[in-house]
């Protein structure tokens, strides 16, 4: 599932890029590969896609309470090794704005 940043993020990529993370995504839901799906925190992990010399992520987690969904929050293109923690730190906001909605529906 793809959260609204998430999905914006996805259609701003060039179709070839875009297309590769989505197989990625699909990829890493069959295979354990630390390579395409890597933890970041105790809750945020992250789709990491390598095309073109581009580092593209997706920041996700997983849904508690189905535990088995993961839910996308928001992406970025990777410029420097280290992932930047106020990107993390994004992720976790969006992911408790998901938790508090879904409270109120």
């Amino acid at each position: 599932m793809f959260l609204e940043e998430a999905a914006d993020f996805l259609l701003s990529l060039p179709i070839k890029a875009r297309n590769k993370v989505q197989y990625n995504i699909t990829v890493a839901q069959h295979e354990n590969d630390s390579e395409l799906f890597k933890k970041l925190t105790d809750n945020i992990w992250e789709f990491r896609t390598r095309y073109n010399g581009m580092a593209y992520r997706l920041f996700a987690f997983w849904d508690s309470e189905t535990r088995s969904m993961v839910i996308a929050t928001h992406g970025l293109i990777k410029k420097t090794q280290k992932t930047p923690s106020k990107e993390i730190q994004r992720a976790e906001a969006i992911m408790k704005a998901y938790y508090e909605q879904r409270k109120q529906d």
